[in-house]
């Protein structure tokens, strides 16, 4: 089997999380519908905690009906927007996969387009999310198949060879929960750049780290010239 080959077909074991709009009705969307969940996405950016489902019809410049039958309530409308997100980013990684890649680069591409979830996360959009308990435990299903992911690849690049054995089920948890960590409300001011530049720079050093290092080449130490006899014609 060819390594991209390999690479789906393991991945395609890893268990996804279950989608809060099924399949059928993400199907049966309308157009319209599509465009009021993209344009809820912009909407909640800037917080949510005082909007009504009133407020976010006025907004949109749709009926209240409209918004209830895409969810019963705001927070269900947050969840469906923030899920719907996350399996396009999802889609939008495996897609980043090139044929034949190694492991540990197919680990790279793909954590680098995951992290595009905290890429433009903002501290008001963090703060709201926090307090919807579902919403919690939704990122923690997307965030336990990204570990599962990462995990899965890193076995199959110490099961190659390419890495020495290590503890993947660790590495994996803090490569995958990085990006996370960083989108934090309490911690975006404090980095130095935007979570996603952040998450992406720390996967770097430790892809770096679990790389073999080039051997040391051989020091050829040469044999002395024995010293002339002394003195000069003894």
């Amino acid at each position: 089997m060819s390594g991209n080959a390999e690479v789906l077909a393991r991945l395609r074991s890893v268990p996804r999380p279950r989608p809060v709009l099924p399949r059928e009705r993400e199907r049966a969307l309308t157009a319209r519908q599509r465009e009021l969940l993209d344009e809820l996405g912009r909407v909640f950016d800037d917080g949510f905690a005082e909007l009504t489902m009133a407020g976010l019809a006025a907004r949109l410049s749709c009926s209240l009906r409209t918004l209830y039958e895409l969810a019963p309530s705001r927070n269900e409308l947050v969840l469906v927007v923030v899920d719907r997100n996350l399996w396009r980013i999802g889609h939008t990684a495996v897609a980043a996969l090139d044929r034949d890649m190694a492991p540990l680069d197919a680990l790279r591409a793909y954590l680098r387009a995951a992290t595009v979830a905290v890429a433009d996360v903002t501290p008001a959009f963090v703060r709201d999310l926090a307090t919807v308990p579902a919403a919690q435990q939704l990122y923690d299903a997307h965030s336990d198949y990204l570990v599962g992911v990462a995990r899965c690849l890193l076995d199959l690049a110490v099961e190659r060879g390419d890495i020495a054995p290590v503890d993947t089920a660790a590495i994996a948890r803090v490569m995958a929960g990085v990006g996370r960590d960083f989108a934090r409300a309490e911690v975006i001011s404090t980095l130095c750049s935007s979570p996603k530049e952040a998450a992406d720079e720390v996967v770097d050093i430790i892809l770096r780290g679990l790389q073999p290092r080039p051997a040391a080449p051989a020091i050829t130490r040469s044999r002395p010239t024995p010293a002339a006899a002394w003195p000069p014609g003894g």
